[in-house]
Order: structure tokens, then C-alpha cells, then sequence
């Protein structure tokens, strides 16, 4: 999430009422989770593990629970709680704002877009040229649908992200200030779920078909011309490239990179990154040609062990 304006990393750690190291004019341009961070980004971190992750980052100010030392050019605000005062930081800049009404404020639809009845829209959306919203869809607020994009019903676009923070007192879940963004000739079947950026984008990009019964996590990046069949389900902070098919109840884990031009046939796993223009198969997923002749020599156990 980006601010409208630039703050000194002195009037951020006043927001939340900690103390900072590294000058006082430095500037913080927006904040993000590291998956997603950018130069002028703030990030936190709250365990030693991550430290050095999120030092070297490319956010350029680090809210952590611990004054280390600070790499050149950044700074550093100390809080005993970083998730939460991050938390604070996104309520601050990006409050929840109620609404009860089908559609909300300061948004743009084009006139030529076709919406069917029981649409819920929310505040600051945009929706594009030519685009179909069917019945019953949800679209969550700051969405972005660009034109001949084409939604089922009943699909929710926007929703929160599925990120929380455990403690002893059960899960909090962490503020969502990111938004979604469709981009031109994609399609959207019905009972899909497209979950916002936590404080980034969740994109579709141009052109992507995605079936019914989908389930696209926060800040996942999806390419050009991909195709998802039904019940395929990606988890959070995913990108995945151009021209890539996923079939049916296909998984994704979370963090996973699949280059351009891959096929993973259904019901596959993927726990890790995929590389470009490879056919795979199964839980895990490997290249399918090996998982098939694992299957097959599978099937000849029973036989091997009834000969020894």
C-alpha cells in the first residue's frame, strides 16, 4: 500500500509511539509484508530468523523488535510488538469503512458494463469496458476490472487475506489494505474467491481463464493466458508466469514460482518452484514422466514382493 503522500520515518514511529534509529527525514513512501516489499516500503519482522531477510530487503524501513544494526541508507523503528504496530499502521492509512449500500463510493463503472442484479460493490472500484458481473458476485473495495473482463456468479472478488499471527490468545488477523486487479479479456467462473493483496496487489493478468470452484490467495501473481480448471487452489504470495495450466484440484503451497509455459496435470502438489515449460505430475509434483513410472512400478510391488 502506498501513502498519498511521503512521512518521515519520525512521524511514523509517532503514529504508533516507538522510538526509531537512522535520520529522522528519511522517508516512508507506503508499507508492505516482505513478499511483496518495494524501495520506500516499511516492513516488519518480529523474529530473529527473519531478521536479515527483511534487512536486505528492498524496503528502506524496517519496524523490528530489536535495535540492530542498521544497513546504510535505511532505518530502523523499534517496537516490542512489530505485527501489531503494523497492524495500527495499516488501520491508520487504510481504515475499514462500513457500507450499506450495493454500491459503494467514488467508484467508476463504464457505462457499456453489464451487472446483474444482487452485485455487491464496494468502495473505489473500478470496473472497465464491456465487462459482465454475474449475479451475486461480491467485489471487495479498491478492486480494479478492466475491460471485456468477464466474472460467474456468485464468485467473491477481494475478500480478506488469509493472514494471521498466532499467540497465546488464539489468531489475530492481520489488517488487509491491498486490493485486486483483473486485467483485460480475463474470465472468472462461478464460486470463485480472489482474495485481496494483504497490503499489495493480487493480480490476474490479461487474458487468464479460471473455472468454477477456484481459490486464488493474497498477493498471488498470475501471468498471461494461463488456464486453471475447477477446484484448483493457490495459496498466498504465488507467482506464477505466463501460458501456465493448472488442472483440476491442482495445489499450490505458498512463496512458489511456476515459470512460464508449464503444465501441471490434476490433482497435483506443488511445494516448490516449477521450471519453465515442463509437464509435471503428482503430490509432490515432479516431471511426469518419472511420477508415471513411479505409479508403474507401483503396481509391480505386489508381484516383487510375492517372488522373494
Amino acid at each position: 500500500m502506498k501513502f498519498k503522500q511521503a512521512l518521515t520515518v519520525k512521524e511514523i514511529a509517532e503514529i504508533i509511539g516507538c522510538t526509531f534509529v537512522g535520520n529522522e527525514n528519511h522517508l516512508v513512501i507506503g508499507l508492505n509484508e516482505i513478499h511483496r516489499v518495494e524501495i520506500g516500503d516499511l516492513v516488519f519482522v518480529d523474529h530473529p530468523k527473519y531478521y536479515e531477510k527483511a534487512l536486505n530487503s528492498a524496503a528502506t524501513t524496517v519496524l523490528i523488535d530489536k535495535e540492530v544494526e542498521c544497513p546504510e541508507g535505511k532505518a530502523l523503528i523499534i517496537s516490542s510488538a512489530p505485527f501489531d504496530d503494523y497492524n495500527k499502521l495499516a488501520k491508520h492509512f487504510s481504515p475499514f469503512v462500513p457500507q450499506n449500500t450495493m454500491v459503494g463510493e467514488n467508484c467508476e463503472i463504464d457505462p457499456s458494463a453489464i451487472i446483474y442484479p444482487n452485485v455487491f460493490i464496494g468502495h473505489n472500484v473500478k470496473i472497465g469496458a464491456n465487462a459482465r458481473i454475474g449475479a451475486g458476485v461480491v467485489i471487495g473495495d479498491n478492486t480494479i476490472i478492466e475491460e471485456n473482463v468477464i466474472i460467474g456468479p456468485n464468485t467473491v472478488i477481494g475478500h480478506s487475506a488469509f493472514y494471521y499471527k498466532k499467540k497465546e490468545t488464539g489468531y489475530d488477523r492481520m489488517h488487509t489494505c491491498g486490493n485486486v486487479h483483473l486485467k483485460k479479456n480475463v474470465e472468472i467462473g462461478a464460486l470463485c474467491t480472489i482474495d485481496a493483496g494483504v497490503s499489495a496487489t493480487t493480480i490476474i493478468g490479461e487474458g487468464t481463464k479460471i473455472d468454477n470452484l477456484i481459490q486464488i490467495g493474497h498477493d498471488t501473481i498470475v501471468g498471461k493466458n494461463c488456464l486453471m480448471a475447477a477446484q484448483v487452489g493457490v495459496a498466498g504470495c504465488v507467482t506464477i508466469k505466463d501460458n501456465v495450466t493448472l488442472w483440476g484440484q491442482v495445489g499450490c503451497a505458498s512463496d512458489v514460482t511456476i515459470e512460464s509455459g508449464v503444465t501441471v496435470f490434476a490433482q497435483s502438489g506443488i511445494g516448490k518452484d516449477l521450471e519453465e515449460g515442463r509437464t509435471y505430475f503428482g503430490s509432490p509434483c515432479d516431471d511426469y514422466k518419472v511420477k508415471f513410472k513411479e505409479l508403474a512400478a507401483t503396481k509391480r510391488l505386489p508381484e516383487i514382493i510375492n517372488n522373494l
